[in-house]
């Protein structure tokens, strides 16, 4: 009797619970039925009421719905990223299926695209051996279209998906897909995500997810169950998924990072670059390729630790951002050879001169095989030979290509072929034509305009000497053809200090002849073409939108005001002729005070006594106007108009 009142006892404690939980689950709203939640509705089969302001976005062949008040979900200039991120995973995905003797479909080419396959020898002989089975056996070849599942297709993986427009796009716009995930750590964020794969009709490709990206992709580390592509585009630095993102890629896969932190890349913030990316970064012309190398660096530096190691298809510097995009492979004894592809940067803080260091060398030897040893240095002295000034060390940096010029060009024949395919095929073709005309294995380069202010001379023009020098010949020539230059331009030497990098890299004679005639090849081919080699601002006060945060509309409004306020607050507020005129008066005249003013009461400059405590000296340059007579001889020209 007392165990069958203590049966009685637990039925009925175990009735209690059920009844609360179901009661509770009844009525808490904020509890979801999981379920129901990845069919797009609510508990127990109710539709989800909708934002009361929602804001409808045609991108590409996507259409995303996100709320009015979070402007943050969609930023209009990161359009030419995804176009180009759709562009380089077509034709990622026509080498991986074109091993596997799968041709890709894509929509707006011809039909008799051919299979295009990869640089290494083992895919091509898989390749061959495919292809010979199906002459053997008559079969039509495969074809993967978009829109459509392919059973050995990619798995891709958007680690930061906001509103899903991405992977929707790769849904829409990608052929040879298995899967795409679009993962968000906001559950906001991932229900805006179910509402646009139901709004696209891509339910059977995009799978949402709600987790934190790392966790995500460490819980992919098997090889069965990793990523062919990840694509990691975050608010700020990337740094916290690449040790994620390295061990998540498959064999080959296809790793595409953004950084929007360029401040820090481009030397803003030395220390902040070095915790996050593992090198100091240097304030010079070249800043952006620096920031592409440091991020190329940080990714292989992460990976070797795994015995992986990259191979970069594509990097590039747009806009507020640096995207590179990289394929990781796995060999302890390509890993080996890491160390003689990174190296350290000595810039002269004079006249910015720069030498790499390479941390380590990879030397053959008699037997074939390949010997690593620990690098010798420096390449230069304390002092620079060129002014005399001290260098700064910045890196290490990857030394290495930062492109695949093969695969650049498969890109760009691509778009250039099928140019109604994206919004920004223009930009896209000048970039990548750019990209082609550089050199490939010279790291960093000299700019014209810092060349010729160093040294204090008028810049030659653009066919005569390019707006960016790369090149593998010494400093020393560099400066050379600069003191040549300045022969035919001369400088007012007695103007220059002694001290100076202009007066000590001048006082040299130079020990070969520029020839300054301009060349037939001295236009590039992307500029007498025309192509958008650079861009114009996309739109007023554009750039990385803020980050997300409650507020909606006054947040954003707040902001805008913000930025309204403290635009231009370091330049000086313009002056009319006026002002000018009067400001120039406050100066007493040189010449008048030598007695060889020739403008009399139309010089700009006072002829008054001088007043104590104002020299001549630092008068600015007086502007010339058609009703003043010409200067006399000596006499400074104003400044040009440009």
């Amino acid at each position: 009797m007392q165990g069958s009142s203590m049966w009685l006892s637990l039925t009925f404690r175990r009735a209690r619970v059920l009844c609360r939980v179901q009661f509770f689950e009844w009525q808490s709203p904020g509890l979801p039925n999981p379920a129901a939640m990845e069919n797009g509705t609510g508990p127990y089969g109710k539709e989800r009421p909708r934002e009361v302001q929602e804001t409808t976005v045609t991108e590409g062949a996507a259409k995303i719905a996100f709320p009015s008040a979070n402007e943050v979900f969609y930023n209009p200039v990161q359009e030419f990223n995804r176009d180009l991120t759709c562009a380089v995973i077509t034709e990622f995905a026509r080498i991986q299926l074109g091993a596997k003797g799968i041709q890709i479909k894509v929509p707006g080419e011809k039909d008799t695209q051919k299979v295009v396959v990869d640089l290494s020898e083992q895919e091509e002989e898989k390749v061959e051996l495919k292809e010979s089975e199906n002459r053997a056996s008559g079969d039509q070849p495969r074809i993967a279209a978009v829109g459509e599942i392919c059973e050995e297709g990619l798995h891709v993986l958007e680690g930061l998906a906001a509103s899903g427009l991405r992977s929707i796009r790769f849904a829409l716009e990608v052929p040879g897909l298995r899967s795409v995930v679009a993962n968000d750590a906001s559950a906001r964020a991932v229900d805006l995500i179910r509402q646009n794969v139901q709004l696209n009709d891509v339910a059977h490709l995009v799978q949402p997810s709600q987790a934190d990206a790392r966790m995500l992709m460490y819980q992919h580390q098997r090889v069965s169950e990793r990523f062919d592509v990840i694509d990691l585009d975050p608010y700020g630095s990337p740094a916290p998924f690449l040790d994620a993102a390295v061990q998540a890629v498959s064999e080959g896969g296809l790793l595409c990072v953004t950084c929007t932190d360029v401040a820090v890349l481009a030397g803003n913030n030395g220390e902040t670059c070095y915790s996050k990316y593992g090198a100091m970064a240097l304030k010079s012309r070249a800043c952006h390729e620096m920031a592409l190398r440091i991020v190329l660096h940080s990714l292989d530096l992460r990976a070797n630790c795994y015995q992986r190691f990259v191979v970069p298809l594509l990097s590039i510097s747009a806009d507020f951002y640096v995207r590179v995009f990289v394929r990781v492979f796995t060999g302890q004894a390509k890993v080996k050879a890491s160390a003689s592809k990174q190296a350290l940067v000595f810039q002269c803080v004079g006249c910015g001169t720069f030498h790499l260091q390479r941390l380590g060398k990879a030397s053959g030897v008699p037997s074939g095989r390949v010997k690593f040893s620990a690098a010798c240095g420096p390449p230069m002295t304390p002092e620079c030979e060129h002014c005399g000034q001290r260098h700064q060390l910045g890196g290490p940096v990857w030394a290495e290509p930062i492109h695949d010029l093969d695969f650049v060009g498969r890109v760009l024949e691509a778009v250039s072929t099928n140019p109604g395919r994206f919004h920004t095929s223009e930009r896209i073709r000048g970039v990548l034509s750019v990209i082609t005309e550089e050199l490939p294995d010279v790291p960093l380069y000299y700019t014209l305009d810092q060349l010729s202010s160093t040294i204090h001379c008028n810049t030659p023009s653009l066919l005569q000497l390019r707006n960016a020098v790369k090149t593998d010949a010494p400093a020393s020539a560099l400066w050379d053809i600069m003191r040549c230059w300045e022969k035919e331009c001369p400088v007012k030497r007695e103007r220059l200090s002694e001290t100076s990098p202009a007066f000590r890299i001048l006082s040299v004679e130079p020990r070969l002849q520029a020839n300054f005639t301009i060349r037939e090849d001295a236009n590039p081919s992307s500029r007498q073409r025309g192509l958008k080699r650079f861009q114009a601002n996309p739109e007023a006060n554009w750039g990385p939108r803020p980050r997300a945060r409650p507020g909606g509309k006054a947040a954003d409004a707040a902001m805008e005001e913000r930025r309204r306020l403290l635009q231009n607050k370091r330049k000086e507020p313009p002056e009319d002729a006026a002002q000018r005129a009067a400001r120039l008066k406050t100066f007493p005249c040189k010449r008048f005070k030598e007695g060889t003013c020739q403008r009399g009461d139309q010089c700009c400059y006072s002829h008054s006594p001088p007043t104590p405590g104002v020299s001549a000296d630092a008068a600015p340059d007086c502007p010339e106007t058609s009703n003043q007579s010409p200067p006399g001889p000596g006499a400074a020209a104003g400044p040009g108009i440009d």
